[in-house]
């Protein structure tokens, strides 16, 4: 499904974030940016060496102790079609009750901030936090959808974003928040 945000299209899709074509797909990253599982691992998998490369050196530059929760940076895409790779870590879920909801929202609006300060027209997020973190979909849906509306009817820099899910459930999932939070009247 497609969905117009103030000067941008929301699109939301099911397929393979490493086989997107945008100026930059978000990485589901843990801390240590050293790769994981899940898209984490694909993103490193697909995107060959240069992407390790550069995140340990963000290690050893910028965050010894690991990227904390809520925040981005960004490398190059490596082999991949993307051109640009924004980490991000979103939050185990313990219950809702350790700031989950707020700290999901701060990695959505990150990454989006990131993108605008590098002045990347497109961005391509899979649905954070949801795989081996525990995220319940349905609830991540609707902070991922409201997180990104508000910052494109906030910002203007950037045309398109894109969520990429792995699986129809999920799409159904994520089609019924965006069709709620960006239909209502």
């Amino acid at each position: 499904m497609e969905f117009t945000i103030a000067k941008a299209t929301l699109e939301l899709i099911k397929g393979d974030i490493t086989e997107v074509e945008a100026d930059a797909i978000v990485n589901a990253a843990n801390s240590t940016l050293l790769g994981g599982g899940g898209v984490d691992a694909a993103i490193h998998n697909r995107g060959g060496p240069k992407i390790l490369e550069e995140c340990k050196r963000l290690r050893e530059k910028e965050w010894p102790d690991g990227l904390p929760t809520g925040n981005a940076v960004i490398t190059t895409g490596g082999n991949l079609k993307a051109n640009h790779v924004i980490h991000t870590v979103g939050p185990i879920w313990h219950g809702g009750v350790h700031e989950e909801p707020k700290l999901l929202r701060r990695s959505y609006w990150n990454s989006l901030k990131l993108a605008s300060m590098k002045e990347l027209k497109t961005i391509a997020f899979p649905s954070i936090s949801t795989g081996s973190y525990n995220y319940p979909t349905e609830e991540a849906s609707i902070i991922a959808i409201k997180a990104i509306k508000d910052y494109l009817e906030k910002e203007d820099k950037i045309k398109k974003v894109t969520i990429v899910l792995f699986s129809n459930r999920d799409l159904d999932i994520y089609n019924k928040a965006a069709i709620e939070i960006l239909t209502a009247k």
